[in-house]
């Protein structure tokens, strides 16, 4: 609980008027948080993060933080495919490795791995280039791992198809607007 309530204490000062919570039962601890900033106020649209400035240029530079691992590659081939393949099955908001992650967190993930492929900076802290063909040989392997996870009937259910849109959107040579809108037309 303690995570959750810095989790809420630190978006609050952010400047958020609100965040998501996983459990209903959560829901008076994150209100908690809020209030202590925003009191009687309805939002904090007056706050402006002057200590924020970001030019357009800004964004287009890619500078990692920390070294990009093999794990970390993996994290977000594994995640990105268990999203899209539970969200196919329907559902929204999925517990994976024990987060509550929703669609942003998946198109992170993706986003990612195209701009490591793309970038002369995305190489993993073991000196290898993270290429198109790095992400198609993981995804077999991260694939048998997700199988284990989810069960044979799921997994034939709809990781499959989550896993090739997953490779596609990723290794794209343009950048997809959006994860999910190759999927909507499997939903009909």
């Amino acid at each position: 609980m303690a995570a959750i309530r810095s989790d809420k204490a630190r978006d609050a000062s952010d400047g958020y008027d609100g965040g998501w919570v996983a459990h209903p039962g959560l829901v008076q601890i994150a209100m908690e948080e809020f209030v202590k900033v925003l009191g009687e106020r309805p939002n904090q649209i007056d706050k402006k993060r002057d200590d924020v400035v970001v030019a357009a240029a800004d964004l287009l530079v890619f500078q990692p933080e920390q070294p990009i691992t093999e794990a970390g590659l993996r994290g977000n081939i594994s995640v990105g495919i268990q999203y899209l393949g539970s969200w196919l099955a329907g559902n929204g908001c999925v517990p994976i490795f024990n987060l509550m992650e929703d669609a942003a967190t998946a198109e992170i993930s993706r986003s990612q791995v195209w701009q490591w492929i793309r970038s002369p900076k995305g190489v993993l802290d073991d000196g290898r280039k993270v290429t198109a063909d790095l992400v198609r040989q993981m995804i077999p392997e991260e694939m048998v791992k997700i199988k284990a996870l989810v069960g044979e009937a799921a997994f034939n259910a709809t990781y499959l198809e989550a896993a090739k849109v997953f490779e596609q959107m990723s290794t794209a040579v343009e950048f997809v607007e959006f994860l999910t809108l190759p999927l909507y037309e499997k939903l009909g």
